[in-house]
């Protein structure tokens, strides 16, 4: 399997909640699961069932998190040197050339991806079209609208 870009934030992330699963969650559902046991007949028992389900979800997210983790290429944005070029973990200002409007988001990992706190995924047509650019230079975007154009404006490594 080939490394997956992941930023130190996101690793991070996903560390606190491996930690969770394994700390909090695994025993939680193995004492549900005892405690449906002792309800006797498992054939019929709902708690059961559900404890059950709930064990195979909180196991295969542990390693689909471990994997992750096992896969993941760390990159800090600040221990950058791009020379101003927008790369992986960088974080671009940019203007909208229709609509003037100015957007500022980070080039991260497809799990760390959330447009609602500006972190763009680095497979994304946005992020595709800015890789590779510098301040100052357009954009073009294939949008679902067309196409748009966007000015850099700034890129930092933070």
């Amino acid at each position: 399997m080939s490394k997956v870009p992941l930023t130190v934030t996101g690793a991070e992330k996903l560390r606190e909640e491996l930690h969770r699963l394994k700390t909090i969650e695994r025993p939680n559902v193995v004492a549900a699961i005892a405690e449906a046991r002792s309800h006797g007949d498992l054939s019929e028992n709902a708690e059961y069932d559900a404890a059950k389900e709930r064990q195979g979800f909180i196991e295969g997210r542990i390693q689909e998190v471990e994997g992750k983790l096992s896969n993941a290429q760390i990159i800090d944005p600040k221990m950058l040197d791009a020379d101003g070029r927008c790369v992986f973990g960088a974080t671009v200002e940019m203007e909208d050339q229709d609509s003037g409007d100015s957007v500022t988001y980070q080039i991260v990992g497809e799990d760390e991806a959330d447009i609602k706190n500006g972190k763009i995924s680095v497979n994304s047509p946005v992020a595709r079209a800015l890789i590779g650019k510098y301040a100052g230079d357009i954009a073009q975007v294939q949008a679902p609208g067309g196409m748009r154009e966007y000015e850099l404006i700034d890129v930092r490594y933070e």
